[in-house]
């Protein structure tokens, strides 16, 4: 089964050892993110829900990298450090999947990678990379990103139905 890397650019990446995101067969698991913003600092400060949804569009631009949407995760993970603001990191993830509706859990942690972080999130997504029964990444020689380009003649990739 083939495995591929999905880097956000992160500093601490390399340092730490890890990747945004892990393509493995037909999922995608997205590492713990939090609400960074691009210049690197915390979007929302003391704010539960502006950095829940913060992660949450973070989450969802590693997502497009690997050609999935937030329509196709399955399970979420929020890590936060205050539960008693519970219903405001709730409120912000059922604005993003109160459709989607995917396993979801919340789980309390003494702290984050820095003191203004209240929340840090992961999810699994399952897509399909497979039309006609051909697996378009494990038995072609194209990368992840050509593969679904044929597939979907260069548009944002959906589930494929065979």
């Amino acid at each position: 089964m083939s495995r591929t890397n999905i880097s956000s650019g992160s500093d601490w990446e390399p340092v730490i050892g890890y990747s945004r995101a892990v393509v493995v067969g037909d999922y995608i698991h997205v590492s713990g993110t939090t609400a960074t913003g691009d210049d690197g600092s915390v979007v929302g400060p003391g704010d539960p829900a502006a950095q829940t949804a913060q992660a949450l569009k973070n989450i969802e631009a590693a997502l497009a990298k690997a050609g999935a949407t937030l329509a196709q995760v399955v399970r979420t993970r929020m890590f936060v450090t205050d539960i008693s603001r519970w219903e405001d990191y709730g409120r912000a993830h059922g604005e993003v999947f109160g459709q989607i509706r995917p396993a979801a859990a919340i789980y309390v942690v003494a702290g984050l990678l820095k003191p203004e972080m209240k929340v840090e999130i992961e999810v699994t997504a399952e897509v399909n990379y497979r039309v006609g029964g051909r697996d378009l990444v494990n038995n072609s020689p194209d990368t992840l990103a050509t593969a679904l380009a044929r597939a979907t003649d260069g548009n944002r990739a959906q589930p494929l139905t065979i």
